[in-house]
């Protein structure tokens, strides 16, 4: 069952690359008491992702926040030390956090994992955006396969 507007994040547990190594972060502590931009995307470095998605939302990212957005974050089914790597490559700093959903947890959790394998990129997560507010899922804009149109910042902002 694919996750819809109303609905509350399920309890995953994703990781994140910081100084000190790899960091396990709650989705009910990341989602707690505020509103987040969350975007995901079939895989770090991949052409579309790299060239459009994270780029949008980087160059959006104060836009995003004027419109009451309290965090940007990027979610793959990569592992913590690709998504950190990618961030550095995109500059992306503190504007966008890179989570890692290294097993596809969250995306089978929320019902939008993909078949990748005819890429050679086994399960992934589709291509989607999203706005959580307190662990609710306010707005949700996921792909057609292939498309990239309504998961980007810009069409996020102009929902906003």
């Amino acid at each position: 069952m694919t996750i819809k507007v109303g609905d509350k994040i399920p309890s995953v547990t994703l990781t994140q690359a910081t100084a000190d190594g790899p960091k396990p972060v709650s989705t009910d502590e990341f989602f707690k008491g505020r509103t987040v931009a969350l975007f995901a995307v079939p895989g770090a470095f991949t052409p579309t992702c790299s060239a459009k998605h994270l780029p949008g939302f980087k160059q959006n990212a104060g836009a995003l926040k004027g419109k009451g957005v309290d965090e940007i974050a990027c979610i793959s089914v990569n592992d913590a030390f690709v998504m950190r790597a990618w961030g550095e490559d995109q500059a992306v700093g503190e504007d966008v956090a890179m989570l890692a959903d290294g097993n596809g947890d969250f995306a089978k959790a929320i019902g939008l994992q993909m078949d990748g394998t005819k890429f050679g990129m086994g399960p992934r997560s589709q291509r989607y955006s999203m706005v959580v507010e307190d662990g609710v899922v306010t707005s949700l804009n996921v792909e057609a396969p292939g498309e990239f149109k309504v998961s980007s910042a810009d069409y996020m902002l102009a929902a906003l």
